[in-house]
């Protein structure tokens, strides 16, 4: 007998007990869906997550860590913002550099007519706007002529217009903060993703927020090079530059937000595996229950397979039979489960707002472990058939 024949004898079988084939095939659809949905969670969340830390990527992060010396010297070092204009000069002339973007952050109250609001007024350059994408959804952005004439303009957050404006659109408005008037150009998007946090905060061009708050250094520092071989370079280079233009030793130092990304997504993989090892723990259930179902199945065709081992069948023929029988059961449940799986995981994606990464590695892999449970769970049943006794079979009632 053919494979084909085989299978259009393992379809007719299980249309025949179509709720108990359904039922059997239950347990293989929730254990292949469930590895599915986590596997394709986990892998979203992952990149979601790495996507947050590196940002647009091949970027390093420049912080200042000052020495017990340094501590002694100034106790108040800590407090102060750790670099220059100079220094931001001085990086953007190493080659290996594309590009320098700083920032400065300083907690204020903002005020509109009575109202007020603590907010988070950060002074930016042009090279974070082109590293940071600051989206707009009403307004405008900064112009280049804003960052060099240091207009009184600034940004809000969504969360800061909905505190302070009620919701109202703000733009043309004009808020103060330390008592200087600055106009409102435009609102952000409201942040969506794993790590976005509703905050409120004002963007003003950097020499705005230095002739506010009366200074002219950077909190914050971040260098883009032009590919990631360089990053090792570049960091270096900035590092060495800094120490020897503050005559310090180490103090300034750089992270390598990739690596640091690298080693959340090895936790973030280890976790997904734990987690969907667990979920395959159903698909071995699932099996046991094929295998139960198999046997009934066996028990209730004695007297076919009494027929068709008299009329010639070899034993071999019907182990071949009722195998077939089993891993077509489980590889309709493991299609089904796949599908069902895939579907719960866009879904899933669309409200955590992170993307649904369904590999193709795990889709096979999902096929072809259903097929196995298929045969490891459908061997005894298939011996059992395969040992019947014609003659005790044909007697069977």
């Amino acid at each position: 007998m053919s494979f084909f024949e085989n299978l259009v004898m393992a379809l007719s079988s299980l249309k025949a007990h179509k709720m108990r084939s359904l039922l059997t095939m239950l347990g293989i659809i929730i254990g292949v869906g469930a590895v599915i949905i986590v596997v394709a969670i986990g892998q979203g969340g992952e990149a979601m997550l790495k996507s947050q830390i590196t940002g647009p990527g091949n970027t390093i992060e420049l912080f200042y860590q000052p020495s017990d010396e340094e501590m002694r010297a100034n106790p108040n070092v800590l407090m102060q913002a750790p670099f220059k204009e100079e220094d931001i000069r001085a990086l953007e002339q190493i080659p290996e550099i594309k590009r320098v973007v700083a920032s400065s952050t300083q907690m204020s109250v903002v005020r509109f007519q009575t109202d007020t609001a603590d907010v988070s007024s950060t002074g930016v350059n042009q090279a974070y706007l082109q590293l940071n994408q600051l989206n707009v959804a009403k307004g405008r952005n900064f112009s280049t002529g804003e960052f060099l004439g240091g207009r009184r303009v600034g940004l809000i957050s969504n969360k800061l217009q909905e505190e302070l404006f009620k919701g109202k659109n703000p733009v043309g408005k004009i808020i103060t903060i330390a008592n200087q008037p600055i106009e409102i150009i435009g609102v952000l998007e409201k942040p969506t993703g794993l790590l976005a946090f509703g905050s409120m905060e004002v963007y003003l061009p950097f020499q705005t927020w230095k002739v506010i708050y009366g200074s002219s250094d950077y909190t914050q520092v971040t260098l883009q090079v032009e590919s990631a071989e360089e990053l090792q370079t570049a960091g270096k280079k900035a590092a060495a530059l800094l120490n020897k233009m503050h005559n310090t030793e180490k103090s300034y130092q750089v992270i390598n937000m990739e690596e640091i990304a690298q080693g959340v997504g090895q936790v973030t993989k280890i976790m997904t595996m734990i987690i969907g090892s667990i979920a395959g723990i159903s698909l071995f259930v699932g099996g046991i229950g094929v295998m139960n179902i198999m046997l009934v199945s066996v028990t209730e065709r004695t007297r076919e397979i009494g027929i068709r081992m008299a009329l010639g069948a070899t034993r071999g023929q019907v182990l071949t039979q009722f195998l077939i029988e089993s891993m077509t059961l489980t590889l309709i449940g493991g299609m089904i489960g796949i599908l069902l799986g895939w579907g719960i995981s866009e879904i899933v994606s669309i409200f955590a707002g992170w993307p649904s990464l369904i590999s193709w590695q795990v889709v096979v892999g999902g096929v072809l472990f259903s097929m196995v449970i298929g045969v490891i769970f459908g061997i005894l049943p298939a011996n059992k058939a395969s040992k019947l006794d014609p003659i005790e079979s044909l007697r069977y009632e």
